[in-house]
C-alpha cells in the first residue's frame, strides 16, 4: 500500500476546518455545559481528522480503512451533538444548515475514498 500523506488529504484539510467552526460554536454554549455537550462536540470532531492521520500510518490498507471508518463514525456522532444542539437552542436555523452541509460533504468525502481503497 502507498502511504498517504495526511496534510494533503483533502478529507482531513476540511475536517481540520470544523475543528475551529466547533470550538467557536461551543464556547458560546452556556458554562454548565463545559464537561458536557461542549467536550463532547469538541473531543469529537478532533478526532476526525485524528483518525484520518493516523490511519495515513498504517501499512496496510485494511488497518487505513479502519481508521477512515472511525473517522466517519466520529462525524456521524458529531452531526448527532449538532442536532441535540440545535434542540436545546443553542445555536440557530441557519448554523445547523451551514455545519450540517460541511459535516454531510465530508461524510460523503470519507465514504468515497473508503470505497476506492476497497
Amino acid at each position: 500500500m502507498k502511504r498517504h500523506n495526511f496534510k494533503k488529504l483533502q478529507i482531513w484539510e476540511e475536517s481540520m476546518l470544523l475543528i475551529k467552526d466547533t470550538y467557536l460554536m461551543t464556547a458560546r454554549f452556556p458554562d454548565f455545559e463545559k464537561f458536557g455537550l461542549r467536550s463532547q462536540l469538541n473531543r469529537c470532531v478532533v478526532s476526525i481528522p485524528s483518525n484520518i492521520a493516523e490511519g495515513t500510518s498504517k501499512k496496510s490498507t485494511k488497518h487505513f480503512v479502519t481508521f477512515l471508518e472511525h473517522s466517519l463514525g466520529s462525524a456521524f456522532e458529531w452531526e448527532t451533538q449538532l442536532i441535540v444542539c440545535f434542540n436545546l437552542d443553542y445555536i440557530t436555523k441557519e448554523k445547523i444548515l451551514d455545519l450540517e452541509s460541511k459535516i454531510n460533504t465530508i461524510q460523503r468525502k470519507i465514504s468515497a475514498f473508503i470505497d476506492s481503497l476497497d
